[in-house]
């Protein structure tokens, strides 16, 4: 039996994922589905609308046959090492014969002799890239502009160079080219297929006359106090109703905003200067603004960090890295590199058992099905992202703050 592998955040789940997970089971003729998904925090540095549980179930209800998480070493990162450690988890589990992504481009065409070229990351391309950040870019806006020029001569004649700027500056595409460059990487056998992205892009805000919009249009209209039934199936609307009705979110960045002052304004310059991705003395610049704000706020410190060089979501999962107490010596590229160390199950359908039974046998990491279990720095950082998530619940509860200790994966 084939396995195609599905790499997402779920946050939450709309009728645009269910429309990707039927065409990645059409495209690929897979039997069954691997999800790797996010846990509790999510790559643009914000807490997902939901529980890492409530989504999985999302997930199994869908038809997923298993689901894993994706370390959160991982999941709050820029796309390279998002997609690095989700498509290393994949390759682990020895069983997935192919990785479907959604993307603007819905074809493989122009991705993959780009995915090639970038994967070996020339001296040209990185001299390129520190170019133009020296000018003030932002990394994804400088890698972009790099690539597109460093690709120069490589694309088809009835492309240019400018098309490769232009596929880069589109989202679902930019991810979609790390999971393939990942894929160069490790020297997987997985076989790369694409999906082209349906109705509503990235940002779009929501159609009337669409049953399909963006998970970001949905957080919003939730936010919102908005009813988001007709972009979703029923079964993500109930968990989501069920989970709302019991104070366990919908959160924001502004829901950690108490403990995010106290870290920062208890942490000295040296101290925030350990945290990951804190780089170029933005921790002065940080402790220079915090007596300016009038009332202190995460959307009014973001709104003053905010520049060229600095992006609204870079400074969402600096946030995060403080609030996380991540450090640079445990996120080093060298590290990360060595990908995650262990599968971590969430969820698995009836179907799902026979695919735990054949990881067992064929997996390269260990497969976690209790946290206790397991001992590794990466998990550790995992369970304290899922208290920290549920710490700001309305009424946070033992159950939830310790739900990774005392409940068994989902079954659906």
């Amino acid at each position: 039996m084939t396995t195609v592998g599905i790499i997402a955040e779920y946050n939450p789940l709309h009728n645009g994922h269910v429309h990707h997970f039927t065409e990645a089971k059409r495209l690929s003729g897979a039997e069954r589905t691997i999800v790797v998904m996010s846990g509790p925090f999510t790559q643009r540095g914000e807490p997902a609308a939901v529980s890492k549980q409530a989504r999985t179930e999302m997930a199994l209800h869908m038809g997923a046959d298993l689901v894993i998480e994706l370390p959160v070493a991982y999941a709050v990162q820029p796309a390279e090492w998002f997609a690095f450690g989700a498509v290393a988890l994949l390759e682990a589990t020895g069983v997935v014969d192919s990785l479907c992504f959604g993307s603007e481009a819905g074809t493989l065409g122009s991705l993959l002799p780009l995915a090639r070229y970038l994967a070996e990351e020339s001296s040209e391309l990185q001299s390129e890239i520190r170019r133009r950040m020296a000018l003030g870019a932002s990394f994804p806006a400088a890698y972009s502009a790099a690539a597109a020029v460093a690709f120069e001569g490589t694309l088809p004649e009835t492309e240019s160079p400018g098309d490769a700027g232009e596929l880069l500056r589109q989202p679902n595409n930019s991810l979609g080219l790390h999971y393939l460059i990942a894929l160069q990487r490790l020297h997987s056998k997985i076989m790369p297929l694409t999906v082209p992205r349906t109705a509503a892009g990235f940002h779009d805000p929501l159609q009337a006359d669409s049953s399909i919009a963006s998970a970001t249009a949905i957080r919003k209209l939730l936010q919102e106090g908005g009813s988001p039934a007709a972009y979703m199936p029923d079964y993500s609307v109930s968990i989501l109703e069920r989970e709302h009705a019991a104070g366990r979110g919908p959160l924001s960045l502004e829901s950690f905003s108490i403990p995010l002052r106290h870290l920062l304004i208890t942490h000295t310059a040296a101290e925030l200067h350990a945290i990951h991705d804190m780089n170029e003395g933005l921790e002065n610049r940080i402790l220079r603004l915090l007596p300016e704000l009038e009332q202190f706020s995460v959307s009014g410190l973001l709104h003053a960090l905010k520049s060229k060089r600095y992006t609204h979501t870079r400074l969402q999962r600096l946030l995060l890295h403080v609030l996380l107490n991540h450090s640079k010596k445990e996120m080093t590229p060298s590290i990360l590199a060595e990908g995650p160390g262990y599968i971590r199950i969430l969820g698995f359908r009836e179907s799902g058992r026979a695919l735990l039974k054949e990881m067992k046998q064929k997996a390269t990491l260990p497969i976690v099905m209790r946290p206790s279990l397991c001992s590794h720095p990466q998990l550790e950082r995992d369970l304290q992202a899922a208290s920290a998530f549920a710490g700001a619940f309305k009424e946070p509860r033992r159950i939830d703050m310790y739900r990774d200790y005392l409940e068994p994966p989902v079954m659906v």
